[in-house]
């Protein structure tokens, strides 16, 4: 069950708002090399397509950050530049018009060199997104001790490194700051971001970072988004696999959908097959999924319709009442199911067709949702 959402303070990234009771923002972080526009704005384009609310890109060197006015002008999203140790980079990157710079204030340097970054984002009205990674604490480098850490000890060593960041900002009255706390180990993400949420009234981003390929990624993803989100924990989220980002994007938002916080396209639901199963089910979903992730269902825009594809004459039909639409049945026919009542028999060949035309039929004539 998921409970009610942590009050956060609203942040806004260019048109966004992350917290303040906001809808959760599903965001990823471009591949491609910064400094090649076309092929970045081309990748940026697909995630916008798939409907990412907020797109990073790294910003390595002067070179990269002086092309981000260029990306942004032919995009339709807010741009966050991912800054390390660089001042000059971050002051660059604010001048190059961007929404929000993730930077740590501590690793630039001096306290004036922090003051021209904080003044620049102010004067340009935008936010700062701060935190830390559990492989670079500064405990890993200090001493041995951190092997024998439990847990709780990695959160609190998280938490306390972050507030160093944040105390930074806060003592130049900067308060439009996004925290993430990240690390590839699912207990130390909950921990973190838990003790972090009874501190301070932020927006968190939240996510694993380094997560894996795309099915223990996933896993390891699911359960602690799903563990944080169900306790109201988290305002924005990033589903970092090793994978295109586009398919980061849709895994957030799947996430999203099956916890009831967002509403994104479809939702399929496909028996695992047995014996009895005599069509190329598999085929067939993995075909449907596809074809779906190519319509333009932006979210929140739609009524979220559930799809049904059954593989058995046995329990497939009572199986797909439950849908909005369903395709059951056996060799070579299937039975097409609408809200539970059989409407005609379809071949097997024409499965996928047939509910891509109905979804396409019921969009079109459904008003978009707010």
């Amino acid at each position: 069950m998921i409970q009610i959402r942590r009050k956060t303070r609203p942040v806004k990234i260019g048109k966004v708002t992350i917290g303040g009771g906001a809808p959760i923002a599903v965001q990823t972080m471009c591949t491609t090399d910064t400094r090649d526009v076309a092929a970045t704005v081309a990748q940026i384009r697909a995630v916008e397509k798939a409907g990412c609310e907020i797109i990073r890109v790294a910003v390595p060197d002067m070179e990269a950050a002086k092309q981000l006015r260029a990306i942004k002008e032919q995009i339709a999203i807010p741009l966050v530049a991912d800054i390390h140790f660089s001042y000059q980079l971050a002051l660059e990157a604010i001048k190059q018009g961007v929404d929000k710079v993730r930077i740590n204030p501590g690793n630039i340097g001096s306290r004036s060199k922090t003051e021209a970054v904080v003044k620049a984002a102010k004067d340009a009205g935008i936010p700062m997104r701060v935190g830390v990674n559990a492989v670079s604490l500064k405990i890993l480098k200090q001493s041995d001790r951190w092997t024998e850490m439990t847990t709780q000890e990695w959160a609190r060593q998280m938490v306390n490194e972050a507030m160093e960041q944040i105390d930074i900002l806060n003592s130049f009255d900067f308060h439009d700051i996004v925290i993430s706390l990240k690390a590839d180990d699912i207990g130390r993400v909950v921990a973190a971001y838990q003790l972090m949420a009874q501190q301070v009234d932020y927006p968190l981003h939240v996510g694993l970072t380094e997560a894996g390929t795309l099915l223990s990624g996933t896993v390891k993803s699911t359960i602690a988004l799903a563990t944080l989100l169900s306790e109201g924990i988290g305002d924005t989220i990033r589903v970092s696999l090793t994978e295109d980002p586009v398919i980061q994007v849709r895994a957030g938002f799947e996430i999203l959908k099956a916890l009831r916080l967002r509403t994104y396209g479809p939702e399929i639901i496909a028996c695992p097959t047995c014996g009895r199963c005599e069509v190329e089910l598999f085929q067939m979903v993995n075909e449907l999924e596809k074809r779906l992730g190519e319509l333009p269902l932006p979210p929140n825009q739609q009524k979220p319709l559930k799809i049904a594809v059954m593989g058995c004459v046995v329990n497939g039909p009572g199986e797909a009442k439950d849908a909005d639409f369903g395709i059951a049945g056996g060799k070579g026919v299937g039975v097409f199911i609408r809200k539970g009542e059989v409407v005609r028999n379809v071949p097997e060949g024409e499965w996928v067709n047939t509910l891509i035309e109905e979804i396409k039929a019921h969009q079109q004539s459904s008003p978009p949702s707010n």
